[in-house]
């Protein structure tokens, strides 16, 4: 039996779309925010591929504002972090007296910012450890299932938590309650800050060619170490094995494109104060020493400064 959850996605990309369409699959009530050209959803809907799935949303309820969308009991908040500014005008219309906000973002400060703006009642966070790319505005291209952990913004599991956690498990997601949101989000990082900013770093390259190469494998399980420091330091346990285990399972994943990566490619902003920027803060807040942290951050920054300002050339 389906769920009387009413849930909006904000944030149709690879991970709106994907966790949506599964959702809307399984008979959920899905309302996609989609401002943008939506020819191919209207006539060939969602559809998701690879390692070992192959299904399709055919009709798609999606709409052009949130405020021709309306209310919802859950909003999933997908939009990449660079886009965060865009929210306090988008999530209102959205909202009623019990609405959940669910952010599915990448790094730091998310949920903090949604707090802020929305309450820290509404706010919980989902973390997506999972490979996959959109390749056209209806096709989401899978490399690995991996899982999904929903806690609360700095309180413990609540019983609505496990409630959104049954829906995600019903509709064939792998996903956990996590008592500590701040802890699971280092560990997410350990592989975040090395392989997405590696990608763009050492000019464009893969998760495979990365830990191919012995140099860039050495770098990257010290930019690993580092954050895995910095998570001990602030108080959350991570164990040193962890960089390790992280690399064995993204040795399976093949020639994997980190998001980064793929924003990078596209000429999209990326998110670094999400990813590097805020983790270097509060890793230097408890007095971690994380120099190649530093120095991965400021050469992502004068990339991504140099993508925005070749923008600006191209407009003018």
């Amino acid at each position: 039996m389906a769920s009387s959850f009413r849930i909006a996605i904000v944030g149709s990309g690879a991970i709106g779309c994907y966790y949506g369409a599964k959702l809307a699959y399984f008979g959920r009530d899905v309302h996609f925010l989609m401002r943008g050209d939506v020819a191919e959803i209207r006539r060939f809907g969602i559809r998701i591929r690879g390692k070992g799935e192959n299904l399709r949303v055919a009709k798609v309820n999606h709409h052009a504002s949130t405020e021709e969308l309306g209310p919802c009991d859950l909003v999933l908040v997908a939009v990449k972090a660079t886009s965060n500014d865009d929210l306090p005008k988008l999530i209102p219309p959205l909202l009623h007296e019990r609405t959940m906000l669910l952010t599915l973002q990448n790094g730091f400060g998310n949920e903090e910012f949604l707090a802020e703006k929305f309450g820290k009642e509404r706010v919980l966070g989902g973390l997506c450890f999972v490979c996959l790319n959109r390749v056209s505005p209806g096709v989401i291209d899978l490399y690995d299932h991996g899982r999904v952990g929903i806690g609360e913004f700095k309180r413990y599991p609540q019983p609505r938590t496990h409630d959104v956690a049954w829906e995600f498990k019903r509709c064939g997601v792998v996903c956990n309650v996590v008592e500590n949101l701040e802890l699971e989000r280092w560990r997410k990082l350990v592989w975040n800050v090395p392989f997405n900013g590696l990608s763009i770093a050492a000019g464009g390259i893969d998760t495979a060619v990365i830990l191919s190469d012995d140099h860039l494998r050495s770098e990257c399980l010290a930019l690993m170490d580092e954050v895995i420091l910095a998570a001990n330091k602030s108080g959350f346990p991570l164990p040193a094995g962890e960089a390790l285990a992280q690399v064995k399972h993204t040795e399976s994943m093949g020639a994997y494109k980190p998001s980064t990566l793929v924003d990078f490619q596209a000429g999209r902003p990326l998110e670094i104060e999400a990813i590097w920027g805020e983790p270097l803060r509060r890793a230097e807040a408890v007095g971690a020493a994380t120099p190649r942290l530093r120095e991965l951050y400021a050469t992502v920054k004068a990339i991504d400064a140099n993508v925005t300002r070749s923008q600006g050339a191209q407009v003018k």
